[in-house]
């Protein structure tokens, strides 16, 4: 009796493994070739060809043969040549597998390069596109030397209670994920209108509460139903740039006013004082931290009224204050229905939720409702309802008092890493929220080295930072500095990474 060369085992498969799909091989038309071989040389062309990765389980043969439309034998002969060429290996309990090393390796080492213009032409990127990669490009090969050192916009991943809400999607999954609807989850509109309520001080309802799946799409969303293309959105300068380019994206003119200590003073709009939407961090402005004063905030919202402008609030930060009480929001003062209230999920639990959150005013409610239920997109289902059983369980309010405390840990850290490794290099202060730290050039940075040079330096040595400068409107007005997220970093690496980020900067600027 033929030896089967799979001994197909029952399970489930292992990730990457072809044994759970349909084959598709293409065989060779009839001819004088046996099907066997037909069969043997399409697989051979598959693997060659990495439509089937090495190491990936192949199907069972009773599977191929069903799906080839053949006998059982002809499949396990075809499989047994290539066993014996050696491109599959066959062992018991774990089936027939591509295998790791295949015979045209030897021959392609042993084999001569190949001439000067055989090999195809490298993509033409846009301008565009160029300038994207140029940005965006990133030392993946590096190792870092700690896990998100100093990445931004990264919570505490090893703070988050995985089990709990592990079990809560498993609760969720079994009695029936209901699917995306425009306006969210209602469980979870109604439990973040209860979380905000006790914990912010905003006074809203489930109808008034829309999930999003970012502040970028909220932008986009609320600049095409409340504004006409053409119309002037006041920005915060320096801001984070996807704020002005979502606006762009909907055919708004970001028009960036400057923010000094205060944050953003509505007299220093200018010529832009007649623009129908400014878009303002308050409780924590990003990049620098300020708190907007009473003043600003006051004056701010006279504006909106006199002009029946809107107000989008961003209160990403607003969660994470370690000195004091939590600064109220700027929708806590509103009493003319102006201000448009934005959070997000993702930055105080995990990124990976991608959920965000809309607080509308009374009045703004209803039409924007309509207007999402026709034009969507409808956010993510996955994960609300056991978003909305975290929060009702008090689950988030446990998580985010243990993370401030984390976090303030953390930054402390970091304070005390770049007096000792980094001063003089360095001008790190202490800020009284939020996630990162600006440090700007002490003096004894390089003085040849540009904070942006200085990124790609720390890129390339597994540390992530961001340019300051890229975060103005003028480039020529630019500050520099870096910013540097602590709160995903544990205490223990810190100064470590520290280090290695001073040595960088010495070696990137000549020193």
């Amino acid at each position: 009796m033929r030896k089967d060369p799979e001994r197909e085992t029952a399970g489930a498969s292992p990730p990457g493994d072809a044994s759970a799909l349909p084959l598709v091989l293409d065989l060779a038309p009839g001819g004088a070739l046996p099907l066997q071989a037909r069969i043997g040389d399409a697989l051979r062309r598959a693997i060659l060809e990495r439509r089937i990765a090495r190491g990936a389980r192949l199907p069972g043969s009773r599977a191929l043969a069903e799906d080839l439309g053949c006998a059982r034998g002809t499949v396990l002969a075809a499989l047994e040549q290539l066993v014996a060429e050696g491109y599959l290996t066959a062992r018991g309990g774990s089936g027939t597998r591509v295998a790791a090393i295949l015979p045209d390796d030897t021959l392609a080492v042993a084999s001569p390069p190949e001439a000067a213009g055989s090999f195809p032409a490298p993509p033409v990127l846009s301008r565009r596109g160029t300038a994207l990669m140029a940005s965006s490009a990133r030392a993946w090969f590096s190792a870092p030397v700690a896990p998100d050192a100093f990445a931004l916009g990264r919570p505490a991943a090893d703070a988050f209670p995985f089990a709990t809400f592990g079990r809560l999607l498993q609760t969720e999954w079994r009695d029936g994920a209901p699917p995306p609807q425009p306006l969210g989850d209602p469980r979870l509109r109604a439990a973040t209108a209860a979380y905000l309520a006790a914990t912010r001080g905003v006074a809203c309802t489930a109808d008034e509460v829309i999930v999003t799946a970012g502040i970028r799409q909220s932008l986009r969303l609320l600049a095409q139903l409340l504004l006409d293309p053409g119309e002037t959105a006041l920005v915060e300068d320096p801001g984070f740039p996807g704020i002005a380019s979502a606006l762009a994206e909907a055919g708004l003119r970001p028009a960036p006013v400057p923010v000094g200590p205060g944050g953003l003073a509505i007299d220093r709009a200018g010529a832009a004082m007649g623009a129908r939407l400014a878009v303002v961090t308050p409780a924590h402005h990003y990049p620098l931290g300020h708190a907007m004063s009473l003043e600003n905030r006051l004056a701010l919202l006279a504006w909106a009224e006199a002009t029946s402008a809107w107000i989008v609030e961003d209160d990403y930060g607003g969660t994470y204050r370690y000195a004091g009480r939590p600064l109220p929001p700027l929708r806590a003062l509103d009493r003319t229905g102006r201000v448009i209230y934005a959070g997000s999920f993702s930055k105080v639990l995990l990124p990976a939720l991608q959920l965000s959150y809309l607080v509308l005013p009374q009045g703004l409610a209803g039409p924007v409702q309509r207007a999402l239920a026709e034009t969507g997109p409808a956010p993510s289902g996955l994960g609300q309802g056991a978003l909305a059983r975290f929060i009702d369980e008090g689950h988030l309010g446990r998580h985010l008092r243990r993370t401030r405390k984390l976090h303030a840990g953390r930054q402390a850290a970091l304070l005390d890493a770049a007096r000792d490794h980094a001063a003089g290099l360095l001008a790190v202060a202490p800020l009284e929220g939020g996630m990162h730290l600006v440090a700007r050039p002490g003096p004894d940075w390089p003085p040849r080295l540009g904070d942006a040079a200085a990124v790609a330096a720390l890129a390339q040595a597994g540390i992530a930072a961001v340019a300051l400068s890229a975060y103005h409107a003028d480039p020529m007005t630019a500050e520099p500095g870096l910013l540097l997220g602590y709160a995903a970093v544990p205490e223990r690496a810190i100064a470590p990474a520290v280090t290695r980020l001073a040595t960088t900067l010495w070696a990137a600027g000549g020193g």
